[in-house]
């Protein structure tokens, strides 16, 4: 038996292609992990876009040239040289676009494990953890899709909305979201909202505002063509979702220096960025949330952390079924195709994409 793994040119996107190589063999203590689902959003087409510059092809590497895109999903052991992590146990966290990768456990709790394979040893720490799914409180079986499409974005616009507020939005009471169907602004939308601290803007397409106004979290929705019509003299923060140069140029012109801050978040838009030294106001910042993580790990402790998250993610998730449906594929061909439907940014906002490489689903326990 063969692993399968869906690979990308790592200096061209466009490029990709389906390798097989034998099943790895395990070192003592490792596991093997059929990944059984995986999401495909935007987000890892950040991933890709920012391979290089932020490590993001070390977590699975693959032969020179090529890389392996990241996602989030689950899988479950099917063979292990670890008495603490029998065959069958089902797991979540990151994975390859792949049907099998090894991993090698350690600091194993009844929740989950890390991943010390030594070419991870110095990546983030929370992409390194895996979550065993028979002991977790907030495992729902039959939101699994909904958890590896919105959670780990949820996550990161929880942390987003968390560092605006500790800045106290730059002395602004305006934060405009550009990308506002994306389902990490759908995400720090919904958190602000709730929050009431601002009005939340969001900024996307004449052909994405009806979704956009239908979910509610919104105060007002324009489409990229109005930027203008905002009131520039009140102080604005943009939370940029998608890269797009002639959006981040409109805003930064429009508003000036009474744009407090411009912070970079995704990089979906990867042919069209802006140059920052061409722009007017604050330079644009990228927001990296492993490093918020570890800053509020450190303040309030882990188990804080967690507990906030997961109160915000179930008031979140509860309502998704209202504006996103789940479509599944499987196969070489699926996963081919709606990788180049997210990469061209054809991908529907009102559907996320559950995709594997196999042909059968594998049921959670």
């Amino acid at each position: 038996m063969e692993a399968l793994h869906f690979e990308v040119a790592r200096d061209d996107l466009r490029r990709s292609r389906f390798t097989e190589a034998p099943l790895p063999e395990l070192a003592p203590g490792g596991v093997l992990v059929r990944v059984d689902r995986f999401a495909l959003t935007a987000n890892n087409i950040t991933y890709a876009v920012a391979g290089d510059t932020l490590s993001y092809w070390k977590f699975f590497p693959a032969e020179a040239g090529w890389g392996r895109v990241p996602v989030w999903g689950f899988g479950d052991v099917v063979r292990s040289a670890n008495a603490a992590l029998p065959e069958g146990e089902r797991l979540y966290g990151y994975f390859p676009m792949s049907t099998h990768v090894a991993l090698q456990p350690d600091a194993i709790t009844p929740g989950g494990f890390v991943d010390a394979s030594a070419h991870r040893a110095a990546l983030p720490a929370v992409y390194n953890q895996y979550r065993r799914v028979a002991a977790d409180p907030g495992y729902d079986p039959a939101l699994e899709d909904r958890q590896a499409l919105l959670q780990p974005l949820f996550m990161t616009g929880f942390l987003l909305a968390d560092f605006l507020a500790d800045e106290h939005f730059f002395g602004a009471r305006r934060v405009l979201l550009a990308s506002a169907s994306s389902k990490t602004a759908v995400s720090l939308a919904f958190v602000l909202a709730r929050s009431g601290a601002c009005e939340v803007v969001g900024l996307t397409s004449r052909g994405n505002a009806p979704f956009v106004e239908k979910l509610g979290c919104y105060d007002r929705v324009v489409p990229y063509e109005e930027i203008a019509s905002l009131p520039e003299e009140d102080p604005a923060v943009l939370v940029d979702m998608a890269g797009d140069g002639r959006v981040v140029h409109a805003v930064h012109h429009h508003f000036g220096d009474r744009l407090k801050h411009s912070c970079v978040v995704g990089m979906t838009h990867w042919e069209s960025g802006a140059r920052a030294s061409e722009l007017p106001g604050p330079q644009p910042a990228f927001f990296f949330a492993p490093t918020r993580i570890e800053k509020r790990t450190r303040d309030w402790g882990g188990r804080v952390l967690q507990e906030k998250m997961a109160e915000s993610w179930r008031a979140f998730v509860s309502g998704t079924e209202r504006w996103l449906e789940v479509e599944e594929g499987r196969g070489r061909a699926a996963v081919e195709r709606v990788y180049r439907d997210t990469l061209e940014g054809r991908a529907r906002p009102d559907r996320g994409y559950i995709l594997s490489l196999h042909a059968e689903a594998t049921t959670p326990a």
